[in-house]
C-alpha cells in the first residue's frame, strides 16, 4: 500500500468534521502523498514510514486550505460562500472523504436533501469506516424522516475503536429514537451516554423526556433535578423547561412547578411553550 492510500485509510478511521448542530470539532485533514515512502531517518525495517502533513502534495494542501475556509464561511451561515469553497476543495482533491461529507452538512442547510444524501454516500464510500461521516449521515437521515435507516449509521459510528466522541452519536441516536416513539431504544442509548458524560444537559433532558413519556414521573424528576446542576436556566430551550413544568404539575409539587414556569416566562416569553402554560395545556 502506498503512502497515500495508507494516510487516506488514517484519515477515514480518525474522522471527519462533525458539523451538526452548534458543535464544530476540530478538522481531520488528511495528509497524503503518492511519492516513496519509507525513506525517512530510521527506516531500516523495510516498513514504509507513517505520512505526516508534510507529505501533503500541492494540491492537498490547497484542498486543505478551501476545507477550512467552507468550514468557516459553513459556521458563519454563508452556505453559498461555503458551498463555492468547498467545490474548490474537491476540485484540487476529488477524493478527500471530509469534504463531501461537509458538502452534505451545507447541502442539509441549504434544504437540498438529495444532493445532501448523494455526497453523505459519497463520503463514505470514499471513507467507509470514518465514524463521524457516518453519526452526521444518522441525524441526516433521521431528520428527513428516515428514522428505521438512521441507526445503522448511529451503530456504525459507535462500533469504531477511533471514535473520539461517542456521546454525540448516543445522544443523537436516543433524540432520533425518542422523535419515533421508541423509548426502550432511546433510554438504552441515553444511558450509555450518561456512563460516558454524566455531567452533559442534553442527555439528562432527554432522558427526563423519556420517563415523562413512560409516566414515571418521579424518574423524569431525577433527571431534572440533575440538569439544574449541570446547566443554568436561561441556557436551557423553551421545551426543556416546558417539559420540567409539566413535570412538576405531574408530581403535584406546585412550588416546584412556579419556579420552573417563572424561568420559562423569563427566558422564553413569547415561546409557543409559555403560551400552552398560560392556557394550562399540561397534556398537548
Amino acid at each position: 500500500m502506498t503512502a497515500a492510500a495508507q494516510c487516506r485509510a488514517r484519515s477515514a478511521r480518525l474522522g471527519s468534521a462533525g458539523l451538526l448542530g452548534a458543535l464544530l470539532p476540530m478538522l481531520l485533514l488528511a495528509a497524503c502523498t503518492g511519492g516513496p515512502a519509507g525513506t525517512g531517518a530510521g527506516a531500516t525495517s523495510g516498513r514504509a514510514e507513517l505520512p505526516t502533513l508534510s507529505d501533503a502534495t500541492a494540491a492537498q494542501k490547497r484542498a486543505q486550505i478551501r476545507m477550512q475556509l467552507a468550514v468557516g464561511y459553513y459556521e458563519q451561515g454563508q452556505l453559498p460562500v461555503a458551498l463555492d469553497e468547498i467545490k474548490k476543495a474537491i476540485a484540487a482533491d476529488p477524493g478527500y472523504a471530509d469534504a463531501y461529507g461537509v458538502r452534505a452538512l451545507i447541502y442539509m442547510g441549504m434544504g437540498e436533501a438529495t444532493l445532501a444524501d448523494d455526497n453523505f454516500k459519497r463520503a463514505l464510500q470514499l471513507a467507509p469506516n470514518n465514524p463521524d461521516i457516518a453519526n452526521n449521515y444518522g441525524s441526516f437521515l433521521c431528520q428527513n424522516g428516515r428514522v428505521a435507516e438512521s441507526f445503522r449509521w448511529f451503530d456504525a459510528a459507535l462500533a469504531s475503536r477511533q471514535y473520539s466522541s461517542p456521546v454525540k452519536a448516543m445522544n443523537n441516536a436516543g433524540s432520533c429514537a425518542l422523535k419515533s416513539k421508541d423509548y426502550e431504544r432511546a433510554e438504552q442509548y441515553l444511558l450509555q451516554a450518561l456512563q460516558l458524560a454524566p455531567d452533559q444537559p442534553s442527555t439528562s433532558a432527554n432522558l427526563a423526556r423519556v420517563y415523562y413519556e413512560r409516566r414515571d414521573y418521579a424518574r423524569a424528576n431525577f433527571f431534572l433535578t440533575r440538569l439544574g446542576k449541570v446547566a443554568r436556566p436561561d441556557s436551557l430551550p423553551a421545551d426543556v423547561l416546558w417539559l420540567a413544568v409539566r413535570v412538576q404539575h405531574r408530581l403535584g409539587d406546585k412550588g416546584a412547578e412556579e419556579a420552573w414556569a417563572t424561568q420559562l416566562r423569563r427566558h422564553h416569553a413569547a415561546s409557543p411553550e409559555y403560551a400552552a402554560y398560560q392556557r394550562g395545556a399540561f397534556d398537548e
